[in-house]
């Protein structure tokens, strides 16, 4: 394919592909898939090699979030039937992460429903870190605690912070129609006080939500324009009790094709598959792969993820390697001195994952039709008496 060779050639010279090929690339069709998964993967192995960052995420507070974000499982007036509790203590945080770390993660995420945190909440996560890094001193720390005021981000610095993560989820265009409660600009300027503050920036997207590829294809340009490290790419779990748990328009295919445009765009930029892998992708995990070099381990925020050890399992079972600790996930021209050299966070909000289910009798695979036995609320690890999923 001509598209494919001149994406190829682009990316690993570091070059932008146009918005018209980004579009054309999600235009292919299921025969050419396997070609463009394997352009991207080229593109993918040259900047990464073969190595796969776990991530694990620690859900400091759920639920209960006065924003009206449409995707989000723990919005105001959610219906959800997930966890909701307040903040945990740090020690209780500190246990969580350490099992993600010994389940192979060297980044443990730090998340916490809200609008943004209040001084007196920097303070709890700074005593969280505290903790972490006593049990865990080499591991990396990303919050994502919502819109950051002036100073917070310096503050989160000196804690030991690394990353934050703030993502964009969709086009400025399409913006008021997920959300009323804050605007795509007071998402920007989030990722830009993060970035001031000397930490990596991670931002990304959520697909599935009933937009165009053209929308699709906005937020990942804006994404680059704004020369963040880590694009994570969730994919929306239609959550019942939520405005958008009738979204269910994604395919197997379709997720692949929105992961390769990713990487084509963002080339050198960490790449990582985030909430939503195990119901839309499903057997086709493994092919993803090819295409990211960052994913979660275990659970996520409100919903089960699949197992850390299939996790483990799958990774080994593609060729892959778990990242080690003491490697640098970014390339060495993109790492930078006053951050951590790279990485990324999960969705803020949450858009859910589920849990890799056998299909129900009654299932089906077309498009559009909705897969809700593939949906499992999280009901183990933080905020719970169960041990964690790593």
């Amino acid at each position: 394919m001509d598209l494919i060779d001149t994406l190829v050639e682009k990316g690993l010279r570091r070059e932008s592909p146009t918005r018209d090929e980004a579009l054309a690339v999600l235009a292919t069709s299921d025969d050419e898939l396997l070609d463009v998964v394997a352009g991207a993967g080229r593109v993918r192995r040259k900047w990464f090699g073969r190595r796969v960052k776990l991530n694990y995420l620690v859900n400091l507070k759920s639920g209960l979030c006065p924003e009206d974000c449409s995707y989000c499982s723990q919005r105001l007036g959610s219906e959800a039937g997930i966890l909701k509790y307040t903040w945990l203590k740090p020690e209780e945080a500190s246990k969580a992460a350490s099992a993600g770390v010994a389940g192979g993660a060297k980044r443990v995420c730090l998340v916490a429903s809200g609008r943004g945190p209040t001084d007196r909440d920097i303070d709890r996560v700074s005593r969280t870190i505290e903790a972490i890094k006593e049990e865990n001193e080499q591991v990396e720390v990303c919050a994502c605690l919502g819109l950051l005021s002036e100073g917070q981000a310096e503050r989160l610095r000196a804690a030991g912070v690394n990353a934050y993560n703030h993502n964009l989820n969709t086009s400025e265009a399409t913006y008021g129609d997920i959300t009323t409660t804050h605007t795509y600009a007071d998402r920007e300027e989030t990722v830009r006080l993060a970035q001031g503050a000397g930490l990596s920036a991670c931002s990304g997207l959520i697909a599935g939500m009933g937009e165009r590829d053209e929308d699709l294809v906005d937020v990942v340009f804006a994404l680059r324009a704004m020369d963040v490290d880590s694009v994570p790419v969730n994919f929306l779990i239609p959550f019942e009790g939520t405005p958008l748990a009738e979204e269910w328009n994604l395919t197997p295919q379709r997720a692949l094709r929105i992961l390769a445009m990713v990487r084509f765009v963002h080339p050198d930029a960490e790449v990582r598959l985030a909430g939503g892998r195990e119901i839309h992708l499903r057997s086709l995990q493994p092919l993803a792969l090819h295409l990211v070099n960052s994913i979660f381990l275990g659970d996520y925020l409100t919903s089960e993820g699949q197992e850390g050890k299939a996790d483990l399992d799958m990774i080994a079972d593609a060729g892959f390697e778990v990242e080690g600790m003491g490697t640098t996930t970014l390339p060495a021209h993109r790492a930078r001195k006053e951050g951590c050299g790279g990485g990324s966070c999960g969705p803020c909000g949450d858009s859910g994952t589920a849990e890799a289910a056998e299909p129900a009798e009654s299932a089906t695979d077309e498009p559009g039709a909705a897969r809700t036995d593939l949906v499992a609320v999280r009901r183990r690890g933080a905020g719970t008496d169960l041990p964690p999923n790593a």
